[in-house]
C-alpha cells in the first residue's frame, strides 16, 4: 500500500475520496485545505484526519503520494513544494496553467526520482482500452483520421450556481470559466490519441470567446476560449481534429476513420460507453459505409466497476433526508460521480510498489499539456506550433490484450 494524502476539498474531490476505496493499493492518510471548515466537512465525512497546514502534510513520512486537488493556478506551487519534499504527486488536470512550469515540474520530478501524473486517466478505463485493442486489431484497418468532439453546450445558460456536491460544496464555476473548455476538457480526447497514436508533431489551432460575458458575479479574468479546435498532425502520420467548446449541443464522441471502415463511440467521458464498428462495402466502383453499428466486445478489467459511491457518514447539515436527497442530486447531476477518478493515482502507486514505469508518465502528460496549451493560446497566436516534446509509448492495461 502507498500512503496517499488529498490536497484540496472542493468539488471534484468527493469523486476521488469516493473512489479511493476501490482500490486497495491506496491507504488514505489525511486530507489538506486552507478552508479550515471545508478540511472539517471531509474529515468528518470520510473519517479521516485533517491537517493542520500543507506543511505539517509534507513533513508527514507515511504520506508518498499527494493527490493536487486545487484550483487550477495553485497546481504548479503545490505539486512544486511536494516534489521538493519528495512525494510522487498525481495532480488534477492542468498540470500547470504555463508549458514552462510544467516542464519545470518533470524535470523536477526526474531529478529527485519521482513519479509525476496528471488527469485525466480514463485513457486506463474500459472504453479507451477496448477502443485502443479494436485499433491494434486493425478492425478497421489502417487509421488515418480521427474526429474528437468535447462540446458541453451553453453551460453559462444553465443554473450552475445550484450545482453542489454531497457534502454542499458548490462547483467552482468562475475558476472552470476562467480556465476555459479547452484546458478542462480537451485533455480526455488528446490523451486517448495520444496514446492510441503516439507524440503529436505539430499542432495547428484556432480558438475564439464568443460569450465573453458568462453572467458571472465578478468580470472573468482572464476571459479564456469558449470554443477551440486543433488539428493534430502525428509523428506516425496519422491526422486528427479536436473540438471543445461551451456553446455547441453536448457531443463527446471519438470516431476513427480507417481505410476499411469506422470505429467509435458516443461518449468518451461515459464509464463503459460501447465502441462501435462501421464497415465499409465495395458496391461496384463505390465504397460505401454500411448504416448499422456492429458493437465491439467490450474489454473487462478485474477491478470493481466504480458505479455508486462507498456509504459515509453523513453530513447532517439539513437534517439526514436533506442530506440523502442531496447526495442523490449529486449523483444525478454529474455522470462522473459513476465513474472512477482514482484510476491514475492508483496506476501511479501500483508503478511505485512494483518498481515499473508508470502508465501516465510524467513525459506523457508533459506532451499532453503542450497539445492543449498550443490550443488554448491559438487565441493569441494563430499560428501552427511545432511541438517540442516527446514520450515513451503507453502499454495497455494487462487485461485488454
Amino acid at each position: 500500500m502507498v500512503g496517499v494524502a488529498v490536497v484540496g476539498c472542493g468539488n471534484v474531490a468527493t469523486f476521488y475520496l469516493n473512489a479511493l476505496p476501490l482500490h486497495p493499493e491506496l491507504d488514505l492518510v489525511g486530507i489538506f485545505d486552507r478552508d479550515e471548515t471545508r478540511a472539517s466537512r471531509f474529515s468528518t465525512y470520510y473519517s479521516v484526519t485533517a491537517y493542520r497546514s500543507f506543511s505539517e502534510l509534507l513533513g508527514d513520512r507515511r504520506v508518498k503520494l499527494v493527490i493536487n486537488l486545487t484550483s487550477p493556478r495553485s497546481h504548479f506551487c503545490v505539486s512544486k513544494q511536494s516534489l521538493e519534499a519528495n512525494k510522487h504527486v498525481y495532480s488534477e488536470k492542468p498540470l500547470s496553467m504555463s508549458f514552462r512550469e510544467a516542464e519545470q515540474l518533470v524535470e523536477l520530478a526526474e531529478q529527485n526520482g519521482l513519479l509525476l501524473a496528471a488527469a485525466p486517466s480514463r485513457v486506463l478505463a474500459e472504453t479507451a482500452q477496448t477502443f485502443w485493442k479494436a485499433l491494434r486489431e486493425g478492425v478497421v484497418g489502417k487509421a488515418l483520421l480521427a474526429y474528437a468532439e468535447m462540446d458541453g453546450g451553453l453551460i453559462h445558460r444553465v443554473q450552475y450556481t445550484k450545482w453542489f456536491n454531497e457534502l454542499d460544496i458548490p462547483w467552482p464555476y468562475k475558476d472552470e470559466f476562467e480556465v476555459g473548455c479547452t484546458l478542462e476538457h480537451a485533455g480526455y480526447s488528446v490523451s486517448w490519441l495520444t496514446a492510441f497514436f503516439g507524440p503529436v508533431d505539430s499542432v495547428t489551432a484556432f480558438s475564439s470567446c464568443q460569450v465573453p460575458d458568462k453572467k458571472t458575479e465578478a468580470p472573468l479574468d482572464p476571459n479564456p476560449p469558449d470554443f477551440s479546435v486543433g488539428c493534430l498532425k502525428f509523428a506516425s502520420g496519422m491526422v486528427a481534429r479536436v473540438t471543445s467548446s461551451w456553446i455547441a449541443p453536448a457531443d463527446h464522441s471519438l470516431r476513427v476513420f480507417g481505410d476499411r471502415g469506422v470505429l467509435c463511440t458516443d461518449d468518451i467521458w461515459r464509464p463503459c460507453a460501447p465502441v462501435y464498428v462501421k464497415r465499409n462495402l465495395q458496391i461496384g466502383r463505390w465504397t460505401v459505409v454500411t448504416p448499422w453499428n456492429n458493437r465491439y466486445g467490450m474489454a473487462r478489467s478485474p477491478r470493481p466497476a466504480a458505479h455508486g459511491t462507498v456509504r459515509r457518514k453523513l453530513y447532517r447539515r439539513g437534517g439526514i433526508i436533506q442530506a440523502w436527497t442531496r447526495s442523490l442530486k449529486a449523483r444525478a447531476r454529474h455522470l462522473r460521480k459513476r465513474v472512477d477518478f482514482c484510476l491514475g493515482p492508483a496506476e501511479l502507486a501500483s508503478s511505485i510498489v512494483q518498481g515499473r514505469p508508470c502508465r501516465l508518465s510524467a513525459r506523457y502528460c508533459l506532451h499532453n499539456t503542450e497539445i492543449i496549451l498550443a490550443i488554448q493560446n491559438a487565441l493569441d497566436t494563430g499560428s501552427p506550433r511545432k511541438v517540442t516534446t516527446s514520450f515513451d509509448p503507453l502499454e495497455p492495461m494487462p487485461w485488454a490484450i
